[in-house]
């Protein structure tokens, strides 16, 4: 049966860890990443991609701080929309190609997408993402007199410019997004969690220095383009409950009652699973299916034979 899925990508299929960021590299990783995602659409399903831009953002900040006695930097919902751009281009090209092999027409358009989030959400009140370069402690604390920012003591590895990372309220395009996929258009949308903005007191919107969770901004999505499907991919084949302990266990297919009783026992780190477990119980809780998986087994996911399967 043709369902409509929203495919979240995570960071790893566009650069893998200690990979060096060559524009190479990370189209390899595309292609691998949208060969997969090709298989899903030739068994006849509606497809909506979204993706990570951590590393990515990152580099254009460093690309900023370096140049910057020659280029005027820029802010960083702006990095965060030249990263949509770069990887979108990449995703679409790539996907295009694989299509293409496959004897497949279907359009694919990368959108450059804005997430709109509440300027009063509390996550501006204390900035905590870690973003950009490693400074020493008093670089850092000159940085924050100088341009105001906010930084803080990452992990024992430097000091870093921290901002705030609040919840995603819309999707803006998401009506479009819904249209054209209802027309079996493949649509790229809302990478790195979409550039932050808000509504101002006029209705007109303004980017925002922010950063959006991925997975939540991947959840927003689907609940707006109405998706039946809600696939976050990461690293590892299924979700573990105990993990790292002799008696861990992988999940398959599981209730959506089972899944908050399992998050409420608090087995999903807030630095790793717990943001992807968040999103897959909300997109259950409205009555659609959500998995967790790996990229390799994305094609077998979609048909319920892989991965971590959630629903009511």
């Amino acid at each position: 049966m043709s369902e409509k899925v929203v495919i979240a990508l995570g960071g790893n299929a566009i650069l893998q860890p200690k990979q060096e960021a060559t524009f190479e590299n990370q189209l390899e990783n595309v292609r691998k990443s949208t060969e997969i995602i090709a298989k899903i659409v030739k068994n006849g399903h509606e497809v909506v991609v979204t993706h990570g831009n951590g590393p990515q953002v990152g580099n254009i900040l460093r690309q900023n701080e370096e140049a910057k006695e020659v280029v005027p930097p820029f802010p960083l919902d702006v990095c965060s929309a030249e990263s949509q751009g770069f990887i979108g281009y990449m995703m679409d090209q790539t996907l295009k190609n694989e299509l293409h092999k496959l004897g497949l027409d279907n359009q694919v358009i990368s959108m450059l997408t804005q997430t709109e989030v509440d300027k009063k959400d509390p996550a501006f009140e204390d900035p905590s993402k870690p973003i950009g370069v490693f400074y020493s402690e008093e670089e850092a604390k000159k940085l924050a007199q100088e341009k105001g920012w906010d930084v803080k003591e990452d992990a024992g590895r430097g000091w870093r410019r921290v901002v705030a990372s609040p919840r995603p309220t819309s999707i803006l395009g998401s009506e479009t997004i819904k249209l054209l996929t209802d027309q079996k258009v493949i649509v790229i949308a809302s990478g790195g969690g979409g550039i932050p903005v808000i509504k101002q007191e006029d209705g007109t919107y303004k980017g925002i220095e922010a950063v959006i969770d991925k997975d939540r901004s991947g959840f927003k999505l689907a609940e707006e383009a109405k998706a039946d499907v809600l696939m976050i991919l990461t690293d590892v084949d299924n979700v573990f409950v105990n993990y790292g302990k002799p008696d861990q266990k992988a999940l398959g297919s599981i209730t959506l009652e089972e899944a908050k009783q399992y998050e409420a026992e608090g087995q999903f780190s807030a630095g790793s699973m717990g943001p992807k477990m968040e999103a897959a119980i909300k997109f259950a809780e409205l009555g659609g299916r959500a998995i967790i998986c790996s990229l390799d087994q994305a094609d077998l996911a979609v048909e319920g034979k892989a991965g971590t399967q959630i629903q009511k």
